[in-house]
């Protein structure tokens, strides 16, 4: 008992001052549960007036206040149209996006093949009606922030099944409004992913469409590269960047100055190692843009092209220049980069970033006037094939080549032959990430557990004598899929650190402690301190108020539903592997004050209200798709 119970206490009589306290807190509670039982309410009356720019009214109703978590806001941000064919695919699906937010749609993209499954990241299309010739695509956004979907591999998809003929029939007319949430719930998941500051604040569906309300929050910029999300790329900053935090500012100075932060206190802290091993695969067209007067583009091998600038010229004053821009966007990965071949009929003139390099031609042309002699000086056509290297300007950023054609006649024309090789090897870098060197460079701070790969090596300080076996995982994706084995992948540490400064006083307890030590379950005793030093002793009768009874547990109900069978896995639906397509969904429910269980739709009671325990059956669950994915792992040892 606090001293300032032990006050109240003795201005209200027990009975009065428990009936108080009991109202108060059911009315609280009330008011409580009434605003933010359950997600539906939380969106309703905070996260939507919030975003929305729209007053907030606190829990007991009493006051409002005007909020500004977003910077621009959009009364419908994204709509999603699906529609499904005779197939049971979905043959029509269209995403209309407002970008900037400003009100009107600006971006449109329409799905160009039948979707016949989908996950929680992306789609998979079939042949119509079956689960035949299946390619499985994620939703992505591209660099200039459009909506696109790039083919994946099925492992890199979540939570997929299947809507077409193949595993049912009217799956999507039927489940319409789960198929929307779920369609759009990939497509906003992969939007705000790209851009950490798209917050939606609703979702509303109306018939074959689903529209998202959605607002741009966290940071007012044009950039979505916030500052929270750079430590995603450089998790080792955030320890550096919380130390300067505090240096500048005045609050956490004065905080740590005080006497309740100069005492000695013990800190426990959660920190990882993780290894990273990322795999990147290469393309030509990764490698390198070409843009400009390209006339033809043919291989001349494996990583290699070719590119003729090609023109008409001209016997006046000034001869046209055709020219064409190399990009390279990894220039490290540029082997070779050479001008191999010039043809002209009469003349033409390499140029490499406005600088004459070479040229073909009956007479010399190396400078920026015009060549002796007439045009169309012969029938034969002339000829270099002296190799001239521009890979060193290449390498350097983005390059010019121009062809200067001259020539009359029937002989008016010039190219320029460039011969471009990249290197496309997979790319595969591995960095370890320490955040646990300062907690162990610390010597305040000790190892209190560790788990190493799911393994657990220390618990409450002591070494369990455990150790986990080197490990062997796969990284990338198709040709570039590569093979680690290493000791370990992750360390998980929890480390507890004593903080000891200087300048604390130790609060005075021993009244406390009298009172704890001498009281009774009826009577309180008290020795309190004058101010002339004399201590007096005092005792007064004590009854805790009447607490109501509750019963023992909250009543609940379990129901179930039927639900097609319609979850896949690289090894095809689940329902021609079973031999009853059809399952069912159980759901928990909360009963209502007079016993009542509220039965969703098409469901059917399992358990009426009561206290149910299904913990044995979810042990057994669990239990089962461990042993599941265990006998997936081939192990050596012998039957």
């Amino acid at each position: 008992m606090s001293l300032c119970g032990l006050a109240l206490s003795a201005a209200l009589p027990a009975p009065a001052l428990a009936q108080d306290m009991d109202v108060r807190a059911r009315a609280a509670a009330a008011a409580s549960r009434a605003r933010s039982s359950d997600s539906e309410a939380i969106s309703q009356n905070y996260l939507t007036p919030g975003l929305s720019n729209q007053p907030i009214t606190t829990v007991d109703g009493g006051q409002s206040f005007a909020t500004s978590l977003s910077c621009q806001k959009s009364a419908t941000m994204l709509e999603l149209l699906a529609q499904p064919g005779s197939s049971g695919d979905i043959t029509h699906l269209t995403i209309t996006r407002d970008k900037d937010l400003d009100g009107s749609f600006d971006s449109s993209l329409t799905v160009p093949m039948p979707i016949s499954g989908i996950c929680a990241n992306g789609i998979i299309s079939c042949e119509a009606g079956t689960w035949k010739q299946c390619n499985a695509f994620k939703w992505d956004v591209s660099a200039a922030g459009d909506l696109k979907l790039t083919q994946a591999d099925l492992s890199d998809l979540s939570g997929c099944y299947c809507v077409n003929a193949s595993c049912g029939s009217n799956l999507v007319s039927g489940n319409l409004s789960s198929v929307l949430k779920d369609l759009g719930g990939g497509v906003i998941g992969a939007l705000t992913t790209a851009d950490p500051r798209i917050g939606v604040s609703q979702a509303s569906i109306e018939g074959p469409v689903i529209r998202y309300v959605g607002a741009q929050t966290t940071a007012c910029t044009t950039s979505p590269s916030v500052s929270a999300t750079a430590y995603r790329a450089e998790p080792n900053a955030i320890s550096s960047d919380a130390y300067d935090a505090s240096q500048a500012s005045s609050v956490f100075t004065a905080l740590s100055a005080s006497a309740a932060g100069s005492g000695k206190s013990e800190l426990t802290s959660s920190c990882t190692i993780e290894r990273e091993i990322t795999v990147k695969s290469w393309d030509y067209d990764d490698i390198l843009a070409v843009s400009g007067s390209i006339t033809s583009v043919t291989s001349c091998g494996a990583n290699c092209r070719r590119y003729q600038i090609r023109g008409a010229g001209s016997c006046g004053a000034t001869p046209p220049i055709y020219t064409a821009t190399f990009d390279p966007v990894a220039p490290d990965r540029i082997v070779s980069a050479r001008i191999v071949e010039m043809g002209a009929d009469d003349w033409v003139q390499a140029r490499v970033n406005g600088e004459i390099v070479g040229y073909a031609g009956k007479r010399q042309w190396l400078g920026t006037g015009l060549p002796t002699g007439d045009c169309r000086i012969s029938d034969d056509p002339w000829y270099n094939r002296n190799p001239i290297d521009i890979t060193a300007q290449m390498k350097a950023g983005a390059t010019t080549v121009g062809a200067r054609v001259r020539g009359g006649g029937g002989g008016n024309w010039g190219y320029v032959t460039v011969e471009v090789n990249v290197d496309t090897a997979c790319e595969v870098s591995e960095r370890l990430v320490d955040l646990c060197a300062g907690y162990g460079a610390n010597g305040a701070c000790r190892l209190i557990a560790e788990d190493v790969d799911g393994v657990e090596t220390v618990r409450n300080g002591v070494n369990t004598g455990l150790k986990p076996l080197p490990q062997t995982r796969l990284f990338g994706t198709g040709s570039c899929t590569y093979q680690y084995a290493r000791d370990f992948f992750l360390r998980s540490r929890r480390y507890s650190c004593i903080t000891d400064r200087a300048g604390q006083s130790q609060p005075d307890l021993s009244r406390a402690a009298y009172i704890i030590d001498h009281s009774t379950e009826t009577m309180i005793a008290d020795r309190i301190e004058a101010a002339d030093g004399s201590v007096s002793a005092t005792t007064r009768a004590f009854s805790m108020p009447d607490r109501p009874t509750v019963s023992s547990c909250e009543a609940i109900c379990k129901t179930r539903a039927p639900k097609a069978n319609s979850g896949v896995a690289p090894d095809g639906a689940v329902a021609q592997r079973q031999n009853d397509p059809t399952g069912w969904d159980s759901f928990y429910h909360i009963c209502s004050t007079d016993s009542v269980c509220p039965l969703g739709e098409g469901e059917e009671i399992v358990s009426g209200c009561g206290c149910i325990d299904d913990f044995p059956e979810a042990v057994v669950m669990m239990q089962t798709v461990r042993l599941a994915g265990s006998d997936l792992a081939c192990t050596a040892a012998s039957q």
